[in-house]
């Protein structure tokens, strides 16, 4: 069972996806997994047990979930936001151990891997900076973090790294004026699915007319979940980035 959606998508991606018995109610990827009402935010012990696994994958220990399942004798394997590349070629290598899919966890690792190295290497690196949205109330995410570090490897510069406090924990709430100082060549919106941003309403937010990706009609619009997950859709999201940069750099 998966109470992560970002393990479910990795767990499909390496052939495990027959041995999911259900998913919590934010697995929303694939569309074959067995999502159900389960909550990985405020997971319920007896409801887990009601779904008789042999093993919870879990992204937080949230409501004690694994001091609880281990009570009732369920193993649980905790796989917590990966902070880089690297943190989460190692979860998707610890899922297929866990699963019995080996080879396939570590091909997915090496193609993901090479699939990112070869699109980043024809990309040219440019200092262009960039404002990554998570929120219209301008939460945002600094370099620190694992999408940051996917930003990282294109050269850009994360004009939130300034706001960033030991309380934003690397999402911090950047002011309108802070911004606007700040003026990114590039904004990518990754708050299209749940608040309804598109290129079109960041446009029409006052004054931001006068931003330079703005005026360059340099505004990305991801996918929130793609862009929030580290699974092996990060190609899709690397592969934006490119294009953006490219189009940004032309």
């Amino acid at each position: 069972m998966s109470l992560s959606p970002t393990a479910t998508e990795v767990l499909f991606a390496i052939g495990a996806g027959k041995q999911v018995v259900a998913v919590d109610d934010q697995s929303t990827y694939p569309a074959e997994a067995p999502r159900t009402q389960l909550s990985g935010f405020k997971p319920n012990v007896e409801a887990i047990t009601q779904q008789n696994p042999d093993l919870v994958v879990v992204a937080a220990d949230l409501n004690d979930v694994v001091g609880g399942l281990t009570a009732v004798k369920i193993p649980v394997l905790l796989l917590p936001t990966a902070k880089a590349l690297d943190d989460a070629y190692a979860q998707w290598t610890l899922l297929g151990k866990a699963t019995g899919q080996v080879a396939q966890a570590d091909d997915l690792v090496v193609r993901t891997r090479d699939a990112i190295k070869k699109v980043v290497d024809t990309t040219p690196a440019k200092p262009l900076k960039y404002y990554h949205e998570l929120g219209p109330d301008l939460f945002t995410a600094t370099s620190g973090t694992f999408v940051g570090r996917v930003y990282a490897l294109f050269g850009l510069q994360n004009v939130a790294d300034p706001a960033n406090t030991p309380a934003a924990d690397g999402f911090p709430q950047l002011g309108q004026q802070a911004l606007f100082q700040a003026n990114p060549d590039l904004i990518f919106l990754a708050d299209t699915k749940c608040c309804a941003q598109t290129v079109e309403t960041v446009r029409a937010r006052p004054q931001w007319s006068t931003l330079t990706a703005v005026q360059r009609n340099n505004i990305v619009a991801l996918d929130d979940d793609i862009a929030s997950r580290w699974g092996p859709r990060i190609v899709d999201l690397v592969n934006q980035v490119s294009a953006a940069v490219k189009r940004a750099a032309g």
